[in-house]
């Protein structure tokens, strides 16, 4: 399990919220906040938190089945390998 994983996420898009309930300022209600990383509950949040794995994965010599994009192997000279398995946020 990858911990507090779609808190990792590049968003791709600028993403604006609501203040959170009790950060407000008086004078300031109106204001929202541009959120800087993916957060939990959004759209895209999965997506973003994919990309960054699938880039680090890739990055370590790792290879993707193109049948099933969430399949990565490893091959090793001397006949070893590794499978690795991403299920949402767990390997």
């Amino acid at each position: 399990d990858v911990k507090t994983a779609f808190l990792h996420g590049e968003l791709e898009e600028e993403i604006y919220m609501l203040q959170p309930e009790g950060f407000t300022e008086t004078g300031k209600e109106n204001l929202v906040c541009r959120l800087n990383k993916s957060l939990y509950g959004l759209k895209q949040a999965p997506r973003c938190w994919y990309k960054r794995f699938d880039s680090f994965i890739m990055s370590l010599g790792y290879n993707r089945l193109s049948s099933d994009h969430c399949a990565y192997y490893k091959r090793f000279e001397d006949n070893d390998f590794i499978i690795l398995l991403l299920y949402v946020d767990d390997m």
